[in-house]
């Protein structure tokens, strides 16, 4: 006699290696709409102010409905909250370097700020006035400090010029130079990373002790 529990006499029997695929592929699908959601939201605070980015329009960028970023994310808040972590984690990424390689650092930096600076300098205009712009460049802020700190540490002084000297590489590497260099004066992107490596060194050998 088959058991309740048993598959009926002739009635086919699951597959686990094909349960398991079905799972994994599902797993894959709800990651790669996450993904596109986070991409959409990313993308388009790169092109327009945040007061006149909706729901809707993230939601028609990534090419899923309101409902489903909703469900993914809980709320504005939600979508907003994982966007600046996916956002951070990116940024590292992108900018990334052996510490005490100057020019590594700042070709690193610069290709970033090539790849996203003018989207940060539309988030930099609006942190007086909208909540999210203030929260990503306040993030921005404190990771830059430190991208300084790790990729230029072997390199940095000890004792109180130590804090100085990550201030003015602070603001060597920083977007605003990228762009006075960049976008101000209409330099190439070659021409803007020596000229910010020469900086960095400046800064560097000013504050280096002496023999």
């Amino acid at each position: 006699m088959n058991s309740p529990l048993s598959p009926a006499a002739g009635a086919p029997v699951p597959d686990a290696p094909t349960r398991t695929y079905r799972m994994t592929a599902r797993a894959r699908a709800v990651e790669e709409t996450r993904g596109r959601i986070l991409d959409a939201v990313l993308l388009l605070h790169e092109q327009r102010l945040s007061a006149d980015i909706s729901l809707a329009d993230v939601a028609d960028e990534a090419g899923v409905s309101v409902q489903t970023v909703l469900r993914h994310f809980g709320s504005r808040e939600g979508l907003i909250d994982a966007a600046i972590e996916r956002a951070t984690a990116d940024v590292e990424a992108e900018r990334r370097s052996d510490p005490g390689d100057v020019a590594g650092a700042v070709r690193a930096v610069v290709e970033h700020y090539e790849r996203r600076g003018d989207g940060v300098l539309l988030l930099l205009a609006q942190e007086g006035s909208e909540a999210f712009a203030a929260n990503v460049t306040a993030t921005g802020r404190a990771l830059h400090r430190r991208w300084v700190e790790t990729c230029f540490g072997p390199l940095l002084p000890r004792g109180p010029a130590r804090a100085a000297t990550v201030d003015l590489l602070v603001v060597a590497t920083d977007v605003y130079t990228w762009k006075l260099l960049r976008r101000d004066r209409g330099l190439s992107a070659q021409s803007t990373r020596t000229r910010m490596e020469t900086l960095a060194r400046a800064v560097l050998a000013a504050t280096a002790p002496g023999d």
